[in-house]
């Protein structure tokens, strides 16, 4: 395995001797829960290309986003920062304060090709007249698709056998599936294999098991196939190269699926993501899973350390090469997510550690039913088909109001996280310690409960609009200047 010394060059002060700096590849899915792989025990997913790089890699079973929304999510991974200390870009579609750094900008500085195809979803503020531009982040980029082809994935091929050669190269493949509205049936070709069928899938015990959703859920699983097919045409062009070794790779997700009670919630269904690496001189015991908790936020300085670049004291993760040797090893003890804003009124906050999920919700009195889109779809008209008194506990969840102010779970005896512990004489001590550490965290990182906060955009119970645009109100963390502050709070 390549070793880093730790000497710094005079003329790059960022930059650290390496043996030999690692490519490095990022295939990020679009909406895709944790559990819809097959490396993760679904039986309903077809996705043996990802199987085969956590087979010959590392899977990491407790792998957490800091936000189940788009763009928040996607801030988040490429500054290594909570999404309050991104500024605007806690809430979607907001840009990043300008003096943030994108971490390929570190390598590209470092002598990487840079390259971005697919979504983006990341924009960033131009700085203030009179202060320096920041560095510039991608040597290309492009959104991917084609006239055949709108997954984002039509150029990842190209892309890897076109690149410059005789320099390293970090590639943001990220597609779009699988978000709403499904395109992958309708584009759907030969080579992808048959379609999945709806008799085949699981339904969550959130969501009504009828046709409709099954069909719903079928579309989504062919998204989730094809986002896997081109990550294997990419695998097998890195192979052809003789590149492969020296690649690294991460598969994961910016958020849960597009379905009620997943994407936007802070529970496992919303917040858990997949998390894949595959490194093979990089990554020792291969096959052999992680069950330690790691935080999307520890993508960043884990892809510099590996280059050879001092992560800037901005990001707030923690490498993960320790795991890459020892998958029983401890990187951190907490991992810390947010619910802001997404089409609907929200602020709740959680913390998970010690096999627990521990959340508070400052906007009790309205339900957490999930992004308007999903409110749209086929699964949620059923649910509310049948929600006069029909509804099992688990589905009657996604109209809840009012929710409980406090949250407390046991994850792995209750992995859907349906059973509140929150006030049980039994499980105070936990409740208190988290209860702690999420108020440590807070304080630490300048996290605040916005006066003014950005208010529905859509209807709560169509998913259409409001028409009303979107008057932002104020962001997390702005009292506080969280855009400024660097402290990690505890780990």
């Amino acid at each position: 395995m390549r070793r880093i010394f730790a000497v710094v060059i005079t003329l790059l002060p960022t930059v650290l001797f390496a043996a030999e700096q690692p490519n490095v590849i990022f295939f990020i899915a679009d909406d895709v829960s944790w559990n819809d792989y097959g490396c993760y025990g679904s039986q309903s997913a077809r996705t043996p290309n990802i199987d085969s790089l956590a087979a010959n890699g590392r899977r990491f079973d407790n792998a957490y986003l800091t936000a189940s929304s788009c763009s928040p999510s996607r801030c988040s991974v490429i500054t290594g920062r909570f999404p309050h200390n991104n500024g605007g870009a806690s809430e979607l579609h907001r840009p990043l304060p300008w003096h943030l750094v994108k971490f390929p900008s570190q390598l590209r500085k470092a002598g990487y090709y840079t390259a971005l195809s697919g979504k983006d979803h990341m924009p960033q503020d131009d700085p203030p007249e009179g202060n320096p531009t920041p560095e510039k982040t991608w040597d290309h980029k492009d959104n991917g698709k084609n006239k055949d082809n709108s997954g984002g994935h039509a150029n990842w091929v190209k892309l890897t056998r076109d690149r410059p050669k005789g320099k390293p190269f970090f590639f943001w493949f990220a597609a779009y599936d699988a978000h709403r509205g499904w395109d992958a049936d309708r584009q759907w070709q030969t080579e992808f294999g048959s379609r999945h069928k709806k008799s085949m899938v699981a339904v969550p015990p959130f969501l009504i098991n009828d046709d409709a959703t099954r069909d719903d859920l079928t579309s989504y699983h062919n998204e989730v196939t094809r986002f896997d097919h081109f990550i294997g045409l990419t695998i097998a062009e890195l192979k052809k190269q003789g590149v492969l070794d020296n690649t690294l790779i991460f598969v994961f997700a910016d958020n849960g699926r597009p379905f009620p009670r997943a994407k936007t919630r802070l529970h496992d269904s919303g917040m858990k993501t997949a998390l894949v690496a595959h490194w093979p001189i990089g990554i020792k015991a291969v096959g052999r899973p992680s069950q330690s908790v790691v935080s999307i936020i520890d993508l960043a300085p884990t892809v510099l350390t590996a280059a050879g670049v001092r992560p800037p004291e901005s990001m707030q993760g923690v490498s993960l090469l320790p795991l890459f040797d020892d998958p029983e090893a401890t990187v951190r003890r907490y991992v810390f997510s947010e619910h802001n804003w997404h089409d609907y009124e929200a602020y709740g906050r959680s913390v998970r550690g010690d096999g627990y999920l521990y959340l508070i919700n400052k906007r009790p009195h309205l339900p957490w039913q999930g992004p308007a889109d999903s409110v749209r779809s086929a699964s949620h008209i059923a649910l509310l088909k049948k929600k006069q008194g029909n509804l099992t506990a688990a589905q009657q969840d996604v109209f809840l109001a009012p929710r409980p102010s406090i949250e407390l779970y046991d994850v792995h005896n209750d992995p859907h996280q349906l059973n509140n512990l929150a006030g049980s004489p039994q499980h105070s001590s936990i409740e208190n310690k988290l209860a702690a550490v999420l108020n440590q965290w807070q304080q630490e990182t300048g996290d605040t409960i916005p006066e003014k906060i950005t208010p529905d955009t859509f209807d709560r119970s169509s998913g259409e609009s409001l028409k009303i645009g979107t008057p932002r109100g104020t962001a997390p963390g702005t009292a506080n200047n969280a855009d400024h502050i660097d402290n990690s709070g505890p780990r």
